[in-house]
């Protein structure tokens, strides 16, 4: 089997990044740092040639068609260590954390399991950066800040435990196959551990309809009377909408309601 014999498969999400200044873009935004590296879903190996001349490589890969194809590309480096493939469900093997050292995850991520992977990678106490491309939809939601439309419970989790910006959009045709949507690289820089699922919970009731108040949603929840003397202490007026409040006042807003 080799590269140009490899057709792309719908249920794992394939679509092979193929653009060499994207690839570049990505190597050099990485933190310069002692850690270790992890990819998911390395595919053709593309991106892996690129990351196992900086450092060694944790590389983890659903599909068993590519695996024996990074196999026998990657012989040397797997060889000499520089790069050690786990074939199966990354999802499977993460239990607490995905290798026992600090990590950094750079990857360019399927699409349709994306956000369970940052999210995953948010609560892991070894991964300390995470740069990687995704949609572009899911990148700014991420990356977004109070105000913006598209600030929601992504952006709040995120800035809770550091800091995101986008590195560079990414057209469709980048790829192989092309998508039918634009993507992006963007960088989180974690400097602490992804917050309680309680609070996250509180998330989940804030944002579950964007277009009503913020107290409309929360008292589906929260007693009324209880939201209004928390909302008061915190000078929020009653029609606010729930992308109009800082990340600090939700961890205010939970604190308060506990």
């Amino acid at each position: 089997m080799n590269k140009e014999s490899v057709v792309a498969k719908k249920k794992f999400g394939q679509n092979f990044l193929k653009d060499q200044s994207i690839l570049v873009k990505i190597v050099e935004a990485m933190p310069k740092n002692e850690n270790r590296l992890v990819e998911i879903g390395p595919g053709l190996g593309d991106l892996t040639k690129f990351l196992v001349d900086v450092k060694s490589v944790e590389a983890f890969e659903v599909d068993t068609d590519l695996c024996k194809l990074l196999q026998s590309t990657f012989k040397e480096e797997i060889a000499t260590k520089r790069l050690h493939i786990n074939c199966g469900d990354v999802l499977q093997a993460w239990k607490s954390s995905l290798v026992d050292e600090p990590y950094d995850l750079v990857a360019n991520l399927p699409y349709y399991i994306a956000t369970n992977i940052i999210l995953k990678a948010l609560a892991d106490p070894m991964c300390k950066n995470i740069l990687v491309m995704v949609q572009l939809e899911v990148a700014e939601k991420f990356c977004a800040i109070e105000g913006q439309k598209v600030f929601g419970s992504l952006g709040i989790i995120t800035q809770s435990v550091g800091t995101a910006k986008i590195i560079v959009k990414v057209p469709p045709t980048a790829f192989d196959p092309q998508p039918k949507i634009d993507s992006a690289v963007f960088l989180i820089q974690k400097e602490t551990d992804r917050s309680d699922k309680d609070f996250e919970d509180m998330l989940r009731v804030a944002f579950s309809q964007p277009r009503k108040t913020l107290m409309k949603n929360l008292s589906a929840k929260y007693e009324k009377s209880l939201l209004q003397e928390v909302f008061e202490k915190l000078k929020l007026i009653q029609t606010t909408r729930p992308h109009q409040v800082s990340t600090k006042d939700y961890h205010q807003l939970y604190t308060l309601i506990k």
